[in-house]
């Protein structure tokens, strides 16, 4: 990492107010900027065609396993994700890849006057600087997601050939709202007009808020668990998650690999290939066999990290990036369908997280490692070991997970699982840790 770099990315920290870090003080309401920049950098995102995805959980997933099958159909394909984990330039891969550090420092340099001018966000500057580097690649399409929300994000200024919303659970409520109503209706903010717009899972509080802005907007809507079925999966001998999808109650893709191991992504890869089905209606050519190598190597392709990802054995150490009540439902579906003798958790979260519907769910004969992140958002360890002793988990606190992780594997057996969640950057520090 070049010196220039690292300095240009502690100007855009220092400059910049970035959400997921310092949360609601960073946070624009409106896409007044969005336009503004739109403006300037005479609307690069129109030169390309884009997929949009917002949701709850599942959008990350859902973005790096199209990324792979657009890839491996041969397609030149760009990905904008939030957050990033080790690198900023894991926020716009194209085929994968990261832009370059001189990308970066240059891009910053050119468009300092106006990031000083108008002083957008982080987020706001790292959507640009994305939708330039894809028209500058010649990218054949982008797969875009939503930093949050949707109706509200920067991202939602794009003219996308398909929206997709994954799933809707109570998060960032400070935001979106209190009810899963008026979080679908700020998610469904991103169905434009006559374009199709694919639901994850059909709800019975949230599904008439989609059919009704789609049937405004004149968008077909496809919801994908009326069409696509998995019932359970299973764990191959070569380190793969293995589906047996019907369509329609008819057998359509057996034996089909995903190189993402979470139980959740059932889920996620019903909600893929509604997608695909509507793509190739469009025009794309994806054929099955796409699907079946670019599951097989999503990791490799995308670079993705955090979901249910193995990275210890003797103890099993596993990062996970959930980091609310319904993705933790998930991830502890998971732990209950693992063979392991004692459970280790170690966790963090960011300090305006509804800790009490998290806590509530975790379960009190495991041990605990309660520290915090090095972002300024993180909770106090000493708070949230206060809090989760109202659930009566207990354990002991720590400065980090460095320090935490040291006493976990002390601790555990070879038979056990030491479990690293409830905080992307958590997870971001324990990846830095593993890289030094």
């Amino acid at each position: 990492m070049s010196r220039n770099y690292a300095s240009t990315i502690a100007y855009l920290y220092k400059q910049l107010p970035m959400y997921h870090r310092v949360g609601k003080a960073a946070y624009k309401t409106g896409l007044e900027h969005a336009y503004i920049l739109d403006e300037y950098f005479q609307q690069p995102h129109r030169k390309y065609k884009t997929i949009h995805v917002a949701g709850t959980n599942g959008k990350g997933s859902v973005c790096h396993m199209l990324a792979a099958i657009f890839q491996q159909a041969g397609y030149h394909v760009g990905l904008h994700t939030s957050p990033h984990l080790l690198d900023f330039r894991e926020r716009i891969k194209v085929n994968g890849k990261p832009c370059s550090h001189k990308y970066v420092v240059d891009f910053v340099k050119k468009h300092k006057k106006i990031i000083e001018a108008i002083k957008p966000s982080f987020f706001e500057v790292s959507v640009f600087m994305a939708f330039d580097y894809f028209a500058r690649q010649s990218v054949d399409v982008a797969v875009i997601e939503v930093g949050l929300g949707g109706r509200l994000d920067t991202t939602n200024i794009i003219s996308p050939v398909l929206s997709v919303i994954t799933s809707i659970g109570l998060d960032h409520m400070d935001f979106l709202g209190d009810t899963l109503q008026k979080v679908a209706a700020e998610k469904a903010g991103i169905i434009k007009e006559g374009v199709p717009v694919v639901i994850g899972e059909t709800h019975p509080e949230t599904a008439p808020v989609f059919k009704r802005i789609a049937q405004e907007k004149n968008a077909p809507v496809f919801f994908a668990d009326q069409h696509y079925q998995i019932g359970y999966s299973l764990f191959s001998t070569d380190g793969f998650q293995v589906f047996n999808v019907k369509k329609e109650d008819n057998m359509y893709m057996p034996n089909l690999k995903n190189e993402l191991l979470g139980m959740y992504q059932r889920k996620n890869t019903i909600t893929l290939l509604q997608a695909v089905d509507v793509l190739r209606k469009n025009g794309f050519a994806i054929a099955d066999i796409d699907i079946y190598a670019g599951l097989k190597k999503v990791v490799e392709y995308t670079g993705i990290m955090g979901r249910w990802q193995i990275v210890g054995y003797n103890p099993r150490i596993i990062l996970d990036a959930a980091h609310n009540a319904d993705g933790l439902k998930e991830v502890l579906l998971q732990i209950r369908n693992t063979s392991c003798e004692n459970l280790h958790l170690i966790i963090s979260f960011v300090g305006d997280k509804d800790t009490d519907a998290i806590l509530s769910l975790l379960p009190s004969d495991a041990q605990y490692y309660f520290t915090r992140s090095s972002v300024p958002r993180s909770m106090n360890e000493n708070e949230l070991k206060q809090r989760a002793g109202r659930y009566d988990l207990k354990g002991e606190c720590y400065l980090s997970v460095a320090d935490a992780l040291e006493v976990a594997r002390a601790d555990a057996g070879p038979n056990d699982m030491i479990l690293i969640t409830g905080s992307m950057f958590l997870l971001a520090d324990y990846l830095a840790l593993q890289k030094k």
